[in-house]
């Protein structure tokens, strides 16, 4: 779970904060208790906006790859067809 941060202090300590997401660390920027924006690792940008692209339509297909050889895998869960939802059996009262 990412560390939450008022913005306030964000703004007066923002070279800690860039050092922790260099270190890998994910921080979320606070105004007035609601998250507003994240401070990320530059190398999970990639993965975010594949994320964003591939919206919730991509399902599993959207969460694979960014690894070397996952390609594959990736052509291997878009071209599965999703099944229709089950229905359940009505309960007898």
């Amino acid at each position: 779970m990412p560390r939450k941060l008022p913005a306030a202090r964000v703004k007066a300590e923002f070279a800690e904060c860039v050092r922790k997401a260099e270190a890998g660390e994910a921080l979320v920027i606070t105004r007035h208790g609601r998250a507003v924006a994240a401070l990320v690792p530059a190398d999970r940008l990639g993965q975010l906006e594949r994320l964003r692209a591939a919206g919730p339509e991509a399902g599993l297909a959207g969460l694979a790859g960014g690894w070397k050889g996952s390609e594959e895998l990736v052509a291997t869960i878009a071209g599965v067809r999703r099944s229709k939802a089950r229905r359940l059996p009505r309960r007898r009262s």
